[in-house]
């Protein structure tokens, strides 16, 4: 996600909206022309509930946008408390598979890191990604091993869960990334905002010029809101960022000592 293409286009948006007011006036002040000073009564409730469809579709995405935004962050939480676990049950292995499965641990926590030091780069993602994989069937593969050459069950019962757990909750966050409202939503809202201001123009017919104060308000406040909704979406990316969460996982690997 361009944040840099994404402000152009709300700066478009905003625009479009202003010009949608401003067209609602003058289609307002051609109809109170024809028809006269009673043409726009009884046009109230209609005028309503396009308004509240508009600010019901707005709440919905952005409460979503928000809730998704901060599951992301709690499952930064989960997966530092995942690897802090697994990293802690590493000491019942004998030493050679526990200093060759801690060294892995400590590349697996870079690779992790290392999948969100670059989000706008799709190539770089896949790559760290495909480290992590890779890193996973290593880590795996020796503690297998040590589980059968080792025949108590420890190994298998205190170690494999936590490191399967570690494995899930990487799983989960790059899923988590992609959750994302259908673009039907975006554009369905986008159209109630353009009527909603068409109708908002029109309802200002009545008078001999438009509210500037009014239009640019609307326009400014409705676009603002759709980049708030967007940035929450995309949380390291934008201003509202996830980022400082991932102290967490940094601490962690410092302690990897």
């Amino acid at each position: 996600m361009n944040f840099t293409l994404i402000s152009l286009e709300l700066l478009v948006f905003f625009v479009l909206i202003a010009a949608s007011e401003r067209a609602g006036w003058w289609a307002g002040r051609r109809r109170l022309k024809q028809f006269g000073t009673s043409a726009n009564e009884g046009l109230g409730a209609s005028d309503a509930a396009i308004f509240g469809m508009m600010g019901l579709l707005l709440a919905f995405t952005f409460t979503g946008a928000a809730s998704r935004f901060d599951h992301r962050r709690d499952l930064i939480v989960e997966e530092t408390n995942a690897i802090g676990t697994a990293w802690l049950r590493l000491d019942v292995l004998q030493e050679a598979p526990r200093e060759q499965a801690r060294g892995l641990f400590r590349e697996y926590l870079d690779a992790r890191l290392a999948v969100y030091d670059n989000v706008d780069s799709t190539e770089a993602t896949t790559q760290a990604l495909g480290r992590v994989a890779d890193l996973q069937a290593q880590i795996w593969k020796v503690l297998v091993t040590a589980a059968h050459e080792d025949k108590s069950m420890p190994i298998a019962v205190s170690v494999l869960p936590p490191v399967n757990e570690m494995f899930d909750i990487a799983t989960t966050r790059v899923l988590a990334t992609q959750q994302h409202p259908p673009r039907a939503i975006y554009m369905m809202l986008a159209m109630l905002v353009l009527v909603s201001a068409f109708l908002a123009g029109f309802s200002q017919a009545g008078s001999n010029r438009p509210s500037l104060l009014h239009v640019f308000g609307f326009s400014a406040v409705t676009a603002l809101a759709f980049y708030l909704i967007i940035d929450l979406e995309f949380p390291r990316q934008g201003l509202i960022r996830v980022d400082s969460f991932d102290q967490a996982l940094i601490d962690l690997r410092a302690s990897m000592q």
